[in-house]
C-alpha cells in the first residue's frame, strides 16, 4: 500500500516529520478555531482491521463477540471526548490496480500454506507472527460499526481518494490510517493507527509539509515523486534505470538512510534541480523516459489530485479520468475480457505493469480535455434501481450487489483453506450456484442458452488458481414460487405480504424453497443457521453427522456463554479441518449478506452476524467433542432446553437434506481413501429425483483446471465443477465423490 519505501524512509531518514500528538487535545484545539464544527476524524478502516482485531486466538475463524467489544471500546474512546468518527471501507478493485490486487492475494496464499503446515506440525495456531485476518473481517466490520452507531461509508473506488477528499472538504481533524498515500494527498493531517494508544489517546503525526522540507520539495512535487518512486497505479519496476541514473548523479547520499532511502533522496534532487528548470517550458514526457506507459504516468499523478486541485506539472487532467470525484475507469462488458488486455511488460521490470484501461486512449494525447464526461456502461439499465444499489452499496448496507449490477465483476479474497487437503472444496466453489442464482435476480438470466445472457466475471481466490484470467460465471435460474419477483417490487414496494415474497425469493436463491414450512418454526434467530447449512450440507457430501452436531452445538451454546467465558476457552489442540469449517461457515454468513440484501432484506441483518451466531474457538471445542463421539447432552452442556432444540434444528437440516437425496450419515459410515477424499462404504450410489445415479468415477473439483473458462448455469453441483446430469429444473445432479 502507498509509495514503495517511503514509510520506511520517513521513520529512519526524516524522524522529524513525525510527531507526538494527542487526539484529545487537538479536539479542543479545533473546537476552539471551528466553533460549532465538532472535531472529525475520517478512518481508513482497511488499514485499521489488525489493530482492531485484539483477540489471541485468530486462526479458529474468529473470536467475533470479543472483535465487536474491541470495536465498541475503540470508538468509546474517540466520542467521550467529544470527536465523531467517520469509516471508509473499499467498495471495490479499480481496473488499473487489479495486478496489484492479484500479487498481494497469490502472496497470501503463501502465507496461508505456511499457517496450515505449522497447524499440522504443531497441532497449535501459530504465533501473531504469522497472523492471518479471520475470513470476512472487513465486511462485517462494516456492520459491526453501523450497529455501534457510526457512519460508516463504503467507497465507489479504492477508498484512500474518498478518505483523503473527506477529510479535505469537511475541514477534518485528522485521518487515522496507515498508508503512506497519505503523505502525498494534500488534505488534513494524517494519523497512525499503528501508533495509537487508545488508553490516552497518543498517537503520532506524520507532517508532510516537514517531509517536503527535508526533500527540498513542493506539496504539489509530492504525487510526481510517488508515481517515480511506484505506487498502486504506477509499477515500481517502470523507473527502476531512471531512478539509477538519479541515484547514481546524486552527491548527497546521506550516511543514515539505506539504499532505498537514497534512491528517494536522489529522485527528489532530481525533481527540484533538473525538472524544475524546464517546468512549464517542456511537458513531463519530454524530460521523463515515459514511452508508451505516458498515459498511466499522467493517471497516476492525477490520481492525488483531489477536487478543485491542479498540478504544475500536468496542465490538465489526462483522458479517460473522471467520475466518482477522482477518475473514470470504464467498464468493459466483453465477456472475453482478459486482464491481459490491462497490463504490459515493461523491459526494465519482470514484474506485469498495468498500462491504461482501454487501448483507443492509449494513442491519444493525454494532456487533452475530454470535453463531457464518459458514461458509465452498466449491467442493467433501470437507472432508479441503480441509485438505490448505489446508496445501499455507498451507505454499507449490501455486499457486492453494486458491482454485479454496475460492472458485471466482483471478487472474493483468500480464505483459511488448506490446499493440500482434497477432502474440503474452496468457498469459491461451494457458495458459487448461490451467487448464480443471485445474479439471475439482479440481471436476468438471460434467454439464449448456454451461450446467450449476461456474464459476470469472478475474482475468488482458490487453490490453483493463478489468477490471470476472471472465472466467467452466467446466472442460474430460479425457482420462486409464483415467479421471480421484480427488483423494483423486492426493493421498493410497501404491499403487504411483500416481506413473504421476500423471503420466498431469498429462498430460492438457496434452492430451499422446500422447506418453507419447517423454517417458519423456528426461532427468527435460528432461521438462517438453518438456511446456511442446510445449504452447505449439500453441497459438500464429504461433511457428515459429527460436523452438524458440532456447528448446531456450537450456535445452541454461544447464547449462553458471556464474553469472559469465550475469552478463557482453552483448546486441547488445534485440528486443521476444523479451521477450513470454521472459514466455510463464516464465509456463509457473508455470503448470505449477499442474498439478503439482492432481496430486499427479509431477514434482519443481525440475525446473522457472527458475533450472534459464531465463535471461532467454541466450534473448535464442539467439533473436537463430536469428532471423539461425545452424546449431544454433552455438547449442549446438559442443558435441556437446548437439548430439545438441538435435535429440532438438527431434523430440520437432515430432512431438508434428504429432499435433495443427501443423507446425512455418521463419520463411522465413511472410510478415508488413499487420496484424501472421503468414500461411502457399501455401494456408494444414491438415485437422484430424476432418476439420474450419483454411483460411478468423476473427475474431483481440485482436478480442474482454473479460471479461464466460461461457467454456464448448472454447471457446478455440491462442490464439483465437473458435468453431472440436468433435470428437468435445470438444476445440476451431482455424481458421487467414490472414485
Amino acid at each position: 500500500m502507498g509509495v514503495r519505501g517511503l514509510q520506511g524512509f520517513v521513520g529512519s531518514a526524516c524522524p522529524h516529520t513525525r510527531t507526538a500528538v494527542n487526539f484529545k487535545e487537538l479536539a479542543e484545539l479545533h473546537r476552539n478555531q471551528h466553533p460549532g464544527c465538532a472535531p472529525t476524524v475520517v478512518v481508513d478502516a482497511m488499514c485499521c482491521l489488525r489493530y482492531w482485531y485484539t483477540p489471541e486466538s485468530w486462526v479458529c475463524g474468529g473470536q467475533w463477540r470479543e472483535y465487536f467489544a474491541a470495536l465498541r471500546d475503540f470508538v468509546k474512546a474517540f466520542t467521550t471526548v467529544g470527536i465523531k468518527l467517520v469509516f471508509f471501507f473499499d467498495g471495490m478493485v479499480e481496473q488499473g490496480k487489479r495486478a496489484v490486487w492479484v500479487r498481494r492475494r497469490l502472496k497470501n496464499n503463501q502465507e496461508i500454506a505456511r499457517i496450515f503446515h505449522y497447524i499440522k506440525s504443531h497441532r497449535e495456531q501459530p504465533g501473531r507472527n504469522m497472523f492471518f485476518l479471520p475470513s470476512g473481517l472487513a465486511i462485517f466490520t462494516r456492520f459491526a460499526l453501523k450497529t455501534l452507531g457510526q457512519e460508516t461509508l463504503c467507497s465507489l473506488q479504492e477508498a484512500d481518494y474518498e478518505v483523503a477528499s473527506y477529510g479535505l472538504q469537511h475541514n477534518c481533524l485528522g485521518i487515522l490510517g496507515e498508508d503512506t498515500d497519505y503523505l502525498i494527498y494534500d488534505t488534513c493531517p494524517y494519523f497512525s493507527i499503528s501508533e495509537l494508544c487508545l488508553d490516552s489517546l497518543d498517537t503520532v503525526m506524520l507532517c508532510r509539509e516537514k517531509l517536503c522540507e527535508s526533500l527540498e520539495l513542493s506539496l504539489a512535487d509530492l504525487p510526481l515523486l510517488a508515481c517515480l518512486l511506484g505506487n498502486d497505479t504506477v509499477p515500481e519496476g517502470l523507473f527502476e534505470s531512471f531512478r539509477f541514473q538519479c541515484l547514481s548523479s546524486y552527491t548527497s547520499a546521506r550516511k543514515n538512510s539505506d539504499k532505498r532511502g537514497n534512491v528517494i533522496l536522489a529522485v527528489a534532487d532530481h525533481i527540484s534541480k533538473v525538472l524544475r528548470l524546464h517546468q512549464g517550458e517542456k511537458k513531463l514526457e519530454e524530460m521523463l523516459p515515459l514511452g508508451q506507459n505516458k498515459a498511466l504516468f499522467y493517471k497516476g499523478v492525477a490520481s492525488y489530485l483531489l477536487p478543485g486541485q491542479t498540478s504544475p506539472w500536468i496542465f490538465q487532467k489526462p483522458i479517460g479520468i473522471t467520475t466518482l470525484g477522482k477518475q473514470i475507469v470504464s467498464v468493459s462488458t466483453d465477456p472475453e475480457f482478459k486482464p491481459e488486455s490491462l497490463v504490459c511488460t515493461h523491459p526494465e521490470s519482470k514484474e506485469e505493469t498495468p498500462v491504461c484501461t482501454h487501448p483507443e486512449t492509449e494513442q491519444e494525447d493525454p494532456m487533452n480535455v475530454e470535453p463531457e464526461m464518459k458514461q458509465q456502461v452498466t449491467m442493467v439499465s433501470d437507472t432508479e434501481i441503480l441509485k438505490v444499489a448505489r446508496a445501499q452499496h455507498v451507505q454499507a448496507e449490501s455486499y457486492l450487489v453494486y458491482g454485479v449490477m454496475t460492472s458485471g465483476e466482483i471478487e472474493c479474497s483468500n480464505t483459511l483453506e488448506d490446499a493440500l487437503d482434497q477432502a474440503l472444496p474452496s468457498q469459491a466453489f461451494v457458495y458459487r450456484p448461490m451467487r448464480q442464482r443471485v445474479y439471475s435476480l439482479l440481471l436476468g438470466a438471460g434467454g439464449g442458452g448456454a451461450s446467450g445472457g449476461p456474464v459476470v466475471r469472478e475474482w475468488f481466490v482458490h487453490s490453483g488458481n493463478p489468477l490471470r484470467h476472471p472465472d466467467l460465471v452466467r446466472p442460474l435460474p430460479m425457482n420462486v414460487p409464483g415467479g421471480t419477483p421484480s427488483l423494483k417490487v423486492l426493493w421498493l414496494s410497501q404491499e403487504p405480504g411483500i416481506q413473504a415474497r421476500r423471503m420466498d425469493t431469498l429462498l430460492a436463491c438457496l434452492d430451499l424453497s422446500s422447506s418453507r414450512e419447517e423454517l417458519q418454526a423456528v426461532e427468527s434467530r435460528f432461521q438462517a443457521l438453518c438456511c446456511l447449512l442446510t445449504y452447505l450440507f449439500v453441497q459438500v457430501d464429504t461433511l457428515c453427522l459429527e460436523d452438524l452436531h458440532a456447528f448446531i452445538a456450537q450456535a445452541l451454546c454461544l447464547q449462553g456463554k458471556s464474553l469472559g467465558q469465550l475469552m478463557d476457552l482453552q483448546l486441547e489442540h488445534v485440528e486443521p479441518r476444523a479451521v477450513q469449517l470454521d472459514s466455510l461457515l463464516v464465509r456463509d454468513l457473508s455470503m448470505l449478506v449477499l442474498v439478503n440484501s439482492a432481496c430486499g432484506f427479509p431477514w434482519s441483518s443481525s440475525d446473522f452476524m457472527p458475533w450472534n451466531v459464531f465463535d471461532g474457538k467454541l466450534f473448535h471445542e464442539k467439533y473436537l467433542q463430536s469428532d471423539r463421539g461425545y452424546t449431544a447432552e454433552v455438547l449442549v452442556e446438559q442443558d435441556r432446553s437446548r437439548l430439545t432444540r438441538f435435535h429440532d434444528l438438527k431434523s430440520i437440516v437432515c430432512k431438508a437434506c434428504v429432499r435433495e437425496d443427501r443423507h446425512i450419515v455418521s463419520r463411522q459410515h465413511w472410510r478415508p481413501h488413499h487420496s484424501g477424499r472421503w468414500e461411502r462404504q457399501g455401494s456408494g450410489s444414491h438415485r437422484t429425483n430424476s432418476g439420474h445415479s450419483r454411483s460411478g468415477r468423476r473427475q474431483h473439483w481440485r482436478d480442474q483446471g482454473p479460471g479461464s473458462r466460461q461457467c454456464e448455469p448448472g454447471w457446478w453441483r455440491r462442490h464439483s465443477p465437473s458435468s453431472g446430469h440436468p433435470d428437468e429444473k435445470g438444476k445440476q445432479q451431482p455424481i458421487s465423490l467414490s472414485p
